[in-house]
C-alpha cells in the first residue's frame, strides 16, 4: 500500500515522470506484456493525484542496457529535470527500470533527496530524504545490481562450459558450416567457396605476403566469398586486404575451437564516462582452445607459421630485423643490423642510379657534430652476401629448378579451376532465375517483369565468365617436355644464371635471401677500409666474411664525408676560392680543424679526383628565374615548382646554402608543363597499377631518365602523367617460349 501522506501539494505542483526501459530490442519483441505495464503507470500517477497533462512519459531508452556502460538519453533527461527541481514524482516499475548500477541509482537517489522528489515503483511511494525510505531504496539498488551479476555469471557459466566441450555454435567464418551433430564442423558443400579458401592458403605459402595474395586475386579478377552476417548467404565481392587478412590469421581454418579471445574491459574516457570496449587477448590467454576439433584447411604448425611470418612482415620493433620485402634495390632491406649498437640498418638511395646504401639511426656528436653510427655502400657488402648465398644454395638448385616449372603450371591450373567454378557458378544462378521466372504467372506483369531483369542479368553474367574462361584457357601454358625439363635442370646446376637473370625481379632475389638468410650484422674497421659481416642462417647456424671496401683509404686524419660530397655538388659550378668562402660560411673546417682556403680545396679535390669547375664558353641558355617567377611562367603553382625541385625533375641553382633556388626556364623545360596531355600519357595511381611497383619506385624511375614525366596543368585532373615504355616482344613470351629459344 502507498503512503499518500507523503505527498504534498508542492509535489502536486511539478510533474510526475514515468520511465519506461527495456534492457534490449528482444525483451521489447518477446516481454510485451512488461512494456505494456510500465506505460501503464501514467494511470498509476493520475490516481495518486496528478492531473492527465502532467504526466511526462520517458521512453526514449527503450532497447538500452541500464548496466551504464551505454549512453541513455533519457535517464538523462530524467536525471537533469529532477536536479531542476521540476519533478515531484519518479516512477518505474522497480528498481531495476531505473538503474542496473550503484553509481546512477545513487545520484538520482542524492538528486531525489535534495530537491523533495519522491519516487515509486510496484511496492509503493518513498522520499529519498527520509533515512528509512532511502534504506529502502539503496537495499534494493544493491539487489538489483547483484542479480544483474547472478543473471550473467548463471548464463556465461553455462556458455563457457558448453564451448569447453567445442559445441557450442557461433559464427563460423567462410567455407565452414555446421553438421548435424553436437560439435561437428564440416566444410561447406560449394567447391567455389572451399577452393577460393585453399587458394589463399596455397599462394600465401608461395609468396609469403597477404597483400602479394590479395593483389594475386586482383590481377586474376578473381571473386572472393563473404558472410555479411553470422548465418547469412554466401556473397561474391571483390577481394580486400582485410578478407585475404583475416582467412590467414583465422584459427578455425586450422582445425582449432576457439572461444573467449577478447574481453570486454571498462574504462573512464576523457570525458569522465565509464565506457566499455573489446580487447583482443594474446593466445595464451584465449579460454578455450581445442586443437585438431575438425577438418581444417591447414595443419596448426601451418597457421604458427603463417602467424610468424605475417607478424615479420610488419614494421619491425627497435634493435629488431625484418619487415615487409619492398620494391627497392636494396637486396638487404630488413636483413641488415648494425654490428655496433643492434639496430637495424636503414636504406638510403642516392646517385643518379639510386645505389642502395646502408645507415644505422644511432649517432653520436664530435666536436658538435653528429656523426652516424654506421655508413655504408651496399654493393660490395650484397656481392659478398650472394656470393655465400648462392654456395650454399647449389645443392639445391637442380631439384629447385623443377619445383619452379612445376609450380609455374600449377599457379595457372589454379586460376583456371577458379574460373571453371566461377562458370558453373553463374550457370546455376541464370537457372535459378529461369525457374523462378517460369514460375510466375504471366499475367502478374509486375512480378515478371522484375524477374525477367534478373535473368537477363544472370545471363551476362554468364556469358561474361565463359568468355573470360575460354581466354585464359586459350592463354594457358603447355606442359614441360622431358628437353625443356633437361634444360632447367641445367639452369639449376648453376643458380647465378637465374639470379643474374633479367627476368628476375629484385623483389624475388630478397625472398630467395629470406629461404635461408635471417640476419645479417654489419661491423665497420676503425679505418673504415674493411667490413665485417656476420651472417645468421636459418636453423642457428652462422659464418662471418671479411670485405675490402672499394675507394677507400688507410689515412688516419681525413676530411669527413659530408663535406667530401658537398665538395663534388659545389665543384661543378664554382672555383676553387668560390668554394672554399662557401664551405667556410657553413662553418665546416678541415680535417686538422683548420678554415679552408682555395688551395685547401684545390689540394683536396686532387685527392679525391674531382674535377675542376670549367666555365662555360657561352652563356647558357634560358633565363634564370626565381622559383616565383618560373613558376608564373610556367603556369604552375610554386609549391609544385617546389616539389619539382625537391624530387629532382628540374634542375635549380644556388649560389650559396640559405640564399633562394633559381631555376633556369628553357624551350625544354616549357614543355614538361602542358595544357593537355598527349595520348599514351597515363595518371600516377595508373602507372602504379600498369607497373605494379609503388609510387616512389615511379618517381625514382623519371628520376633516373627510365621514365619519362610531364605536368598537366589545367583541367579537373591536374597532376603528373607518365609515359608508360612499350613491352618489349620478349615480355609477351612465356618462360617456355624463352626455353625454346634457349634450346633451339
Amino acid at each position: 500500500m502507498a503512503d499518500l501522506s507523503k505527498i504534498t501539494t508542492s509535489h502536486l505542483r511539478r510533474s510526475a515522470f514515468v520511465y519506461v526501459r527495456q534492457s534490449t530490442t528482444a525483451q521489447m519483441e518477446r516481454n510485451q506484456e512488461s512494456t505494456d505495464r510500465q506505460y501503464a503507470l501514467a494511470a498509476r500517477a493520475v490516481e495518486l493525484g496528478w492531473r492527465r497533462d502532467q504526466v511526462v512519459v520517458v521512453d526514449e531508452d527503450l532497447g538500452v542496457s541500464g548496466a551504464g556502460l551505454a549512453p541513455r538519453s533519457g535517464f538523462a533527461r530524467l536525471t537533469a529535470e529532477v536536479a531542476l527541481g521540476q519533478v515531484g514524482l519518479v516512477l518505474g516499475l522497480e528498481v531495476s527500470r531505473l538503474a542496473r548500477n550503484n553509481a546512477d541509482w545513487y545520484r538520482l537517489l542524492d538528486l531525489c533527496g535534495i530537491t523533495d522528489t519522491l519516487i515509486g515503483d510496484g511496492d509503493g511511494l518513498y522520499h529519498p530524504s527520509s533515512f528509512n525510505d532511502r534504506l529502502v531504496l539503496g537495499l534494493k539498488g544493491t539487489m538489483s545490481e547483484a542479480e544483474l551479476h547472478i543473471l550473467r555469471a548463471r548464463l556465461d557459466g553455462g556458455i563457457r562450459n558448453k564451448a569447453q566441450r567445442g559445441e557450442l555454435r557461433r559464427g563460423l567464418p567462410v567455407g565452414l558450416v555446421w553438421g548435424e551433430e553436437d560439435g561437428e564442423i564440416r566444410f561447406d558443400p560449394d567447391e567455389a567457396v572451399t577452393g577460393a579458401i585453399r587458394t589463399v592458403f596455397q599462394r600465401f605459402a608461395e609468396s609469403g605476403s597477404a597483400r602479394q595474395v590479395w593483389l594475386w586475386f586482383r590481377q586474376q579478377g578473381l571473386s572472393f566469398p563473404m558472410r555479411r552476417f553470422p548465418h547469412g548467404e554466401v556473397q561474391w565481392v571483390a577481394p580486400t586486404y582485410t578478407a585475404i587478412h583475416n582467412v590467414l590469421s583465422n584459427p578455425v581454418y586450422a582445425g582449432a575451437y576457439v572461444y573467449g579471445k577478447t574481453r570486454r574491459e571498462r574504462f573512464v574516457d576523457q570525458a569522465g564516462k565509464v565506457r566499455a570496449r573489446l580487447r583482443r587477448l594474446p593466445q595464451q590467454e584465449w579460454q578455450v582452445l581445442l586443437l585438431d576439433h575438425h577438418p581444417g584447411f591447414i595443419d596448426w604448425e601451418t597457421y604458427e607459421d603463417n602467424r610468424a611470418r605475417i607478424g615479420s612482415n610488419t614494421r619491425p620493433r627497435p634493435h629488431s630485423a625484418g619487415g615487409a620485402v619492398r620494391e627497392g634495390a636494396a637486396l638487404l632491406q630488413g636483413l641488415a643490423s648494425c654490428g655496433r649498437c643492434g639496430r637495424r640498418l636503414v636504406v638510403a638511395y642516392q646517385g643518379r642510379y639510386a645505389t642502395p646504401s646502408y645507415y644505422c639511426r644511432s649517432s653520436t656528436l664530435a666536436n658538435g657534430r653528429g656523426n652516424r653510427c654506421l655508413s655504408v655502400g651496399g654493393r660490395q657488402i650484397e656481392q659478398a652476401v650472394v656470393q655465400a648465398f648462392l654456395a650454399a644454395l647449389t645443392p639445391a638448385g637442380v631439384e629447385a629448378a623443377v619445383v619452379a616449372a612445376e609450380r609455374l603450371e600449377a599457379d595457372y591450373d589454379h586460376s583456371l579451376s577458379s574460373w571453371r567454378l566461377e562458370v558453373e557458378r553463374a550457370r546455376y544462378e541464370a537457372a535459378r532465375a529461369e525457374r523462378r521466372y517460369r514460375a510466375v504467372e504471366p499475367e502478374n506483369r509486375l512480378v515478371v517483369r522484375g524477374l525477367e531483369r534478373e535473368w537477363d542479368e544472370r545471363l551476362r553474367d554468364l556469358e561474361r565468365a565463359e568468355a573470360e574462361l575460354t581466354t585464359r584457357e586459350r592463354r594457358r601454358p603447355r606442359a614441360l617436355t622431358a628437353e625443356e625439363r633437361q634444360t632447367l635442370v641445367t639452369f639449376g646446376m648453376d643458380l647465378r644464371l637465374v639470379w643474374s637473370a633479367p627476368t628476375t625481379s629484385d623483389r624475388d632475389r630478397k625472398e630467395l635471401l629470406r629461404t635461408l638468410l635471417e640476419e645479417v650484422l654489419v661491423t665497420l674497421e676503425p679505418e673504415k677500409t674493411r667490413a665485417h659481416l656476420t651472417l645468421r642462417w636459418r636453423g642457428g647456424a652462422t659464418s662471418e666474411l671479411n670485405v675490402i671496401l672499394a675507394g677507400s683509404r688507410p689515412a688516419t686524419v681525413r676530411t669527413d664525408e659530408d663535406t667530401v660530397a658537398l665538395l663534388r655538388r659545389l665543384a661543378v659550378h664554382y672555383p676553387d676560392a668560390l668554394i672554399a668562402g662557401i664551405l667556410n660560411r657553413q662553418g665546416r673546417l678541415s680535417a686538422t680543424g683548420m678554415r679552408f682556403t682555395a688551395s685547401m680545396v684545390s689540394s683536396l679535390r686532387a685527392s679525391w679526383g674531382i674535377p675542376r669547375h670549367q666555365p662555360r664558353a657561352e652563356a647558357p641558355a634560358g633565363e634564370l628565374a626565381t622559383i616565383g617567377r618560373a613558376a608564373e611562367i610556367l603556369g604552375i603553382a610554386p609549391s609544385t615548382a617546389h616539389r619539382w625541385l625537391n624530387d629532382g625533375f628540374i634542375a635549380g641553382e644556388q649560389l650559396t646554402p640559405g640564399a633562394p633556388w633559381r631555376i633556369r626556364v628553357t624551350d625544354e623545360l616549357r614543355s614538361q608543363f602542358v595544357d593537355e596531355a598527349p595520348h599514351g600519357w597515363v595518371t600516377m595511381w595508373e602507372a602504379m597499377k600498369a607497373l605494379g611497383v609503388s609510387r616512389q619506385t615511379v618517381l625514382q624511375r623519371v628520376k633516373r631518365g627510365e621514365l619519362r614525366a610531364m605536368h598537366l596543368r589545367s583541367g579537373r585532373r591536374k597532376g603528373l602523367r607518365i609515359e608508360l615504355p612499350e613491352a618489349p616482344e620478349s615480355a609477351s613470351l612465356s618462360l617456355f617460349d624463352r626455353l625454346d629459344e634457349v634450346g633451339g
